[in-house]
């Protein structure tokens, strides 16, 4: 078999979502890193602590003997193992450090070494990330985005998961985008979150269709910041506004919030789930109790209290479409409404979930 060429094509590399193996330490991938990457390193956190001390104090050839020294023995053969595993599973895949220099180099010597020729991405992370924010300003600058738009619990989500030319914002935030819309799965960092925006761009544009669906969102998706550069065009945008009833909505939020949430937490705390539900949902409400108003804000978690202790004495879900239905009307729709009279984006249509999505389908 001839063995692959190491490569500096940033670009097929993820619009082909190829496997890649990250050399970095744990906290190097923590930080920043890519959706198809996984993290195998060369050294632990510790062992790059001691290797940068020495290379600071005693030179780099001091801390590549360091180096080898650390990963050395059984540490290098657990090591090696996992590297010709991934390998072998991942036969158009490639491996990378920080800067495509010593760390990736070493480990693709040494599986040369067990007899597995594997490429390197030339320029590392440092230049996948630069080409990522490049690209991301070069799509912003050629997109044509039409914003969905609509109250809380019209569906906003559920129009752009149903379109093919949407990306779901939310969705790589791993947050609903409200006060309660935290998930028990932990956000991604920053730099992750900015690189798969990017990588969804550069998807979607790689043809010459430039129309792209984003829901209408404000800067931040629980503590995630859109890029600036997108928000602000966002700001600009075209939209397609949905309106739903006040029973549809509640029933949407009644899904995604009860239901999904609670599924989520009983699945994770089978013993308590259902309360550190409850604890969860009142400790949001608290963070808007000065936007709510104190007195509303206790009548809510009174509310709320009631449609649990419901729930878990009758097994009915009805009593939580009281504080959801008080919430929509007393604070989601009055600040909805003011949001919206501020918007410069033309409306482009306006119809239910439905009417919406399928004008969006054809207008794609």
């Amino acid at each position: 078999m001839v063995a692959r060429a190491d490569t500096r094509d940033y670009r097929q590399l993820f619009l082909q979502d190829a496997p890649m193996m990250d050399m970095r330490a744990p906290a190097e991938f923590q930080h920043g890193a890519f959706p198809s990457a996984l993290s195998l390193p060369l050294m632990t956190d510790e062992e790059r602590a001691q290797v940068g001390i020495c290379y600071k104090q005693q030179g780099q050839q001091a801390a590549i003997e360091l180096g080898h020294q650390l990963v050395a023995g059984q540490t290098r053969e657990q090591r090696l193992a996992q590297w010709l595993a991934f390998a072998q599973a991942n036969p158009t895949g490639y491996l990378y450090c920080f800067r495509g220099g010593l760390r990736s180099q070493t480990v693709q010597q040494w599986l040369h070494e067990a007899g597995v020729d594997y490429p390197l991405v030339l320029g590392g992370y440092k230049a996948m990330r630069r080409f990522l924010i490049d690209e991301l300003s070069r799509s912003v600058a050629r997109v044509e985005i039409v914003l969905i738009a609509g109250k809380t619990g019209s569906g906003k989500t559920r129009v752009i998961n149903a379109l093919t030319r949407a990306i779901d914002l939310e969705g790589l935030a791993h947050h609903r985008g409200s006060t309660f819309g935290q998930l028990l799965q932990p956000q991604p960092s920053q730099i992750d979150f900015e690189n798969c925006i990017s990588i969804a761009l550069l998807k979607l544009l790689a043809g010459e269709q430039r129309r792209v669906f984003l829901e209408d969102e404000g800067r931040l998706i629980g503590r995630l910041a859109l890029p600036d550069e997108l928000r602000e065009k966002m700001s600009l945008s075209p939209m397609a506004v949905v309106e739903e009833s006040l029973a549809s909505r509640i029933q949407v939020v009644l899904e995604d919030y009860v239901i999904d949430l609670g599924n989520r937490y009983a699945a994770a705390f089978p013993e308590d789930g259902g309360e550190r539900h409850r604890q969860k949902l009142q400790a949001d409400l608290a963070q808007i109790r000065k936007r709510l108003g104190g007195e509303r804000q206790q009548a809510v978690a009174a509310m709320i209290d009631v449609a649990f202790a419901v729930q878990r004495n009758e097994g009915s879900l009805e009593a939580h479409r009281e504080w959801i239905g008080a919430l929509l009307e007393t604070y989601y729709d009055p600040m909805y409404d003011y949001q919206l009279s501020r918007r410069e984006g033309k409306q482009l249509f306006t119809g239910t979930r439905e009417q919406v999505t399928n004008w969006a389908a054809g207008a794609a």
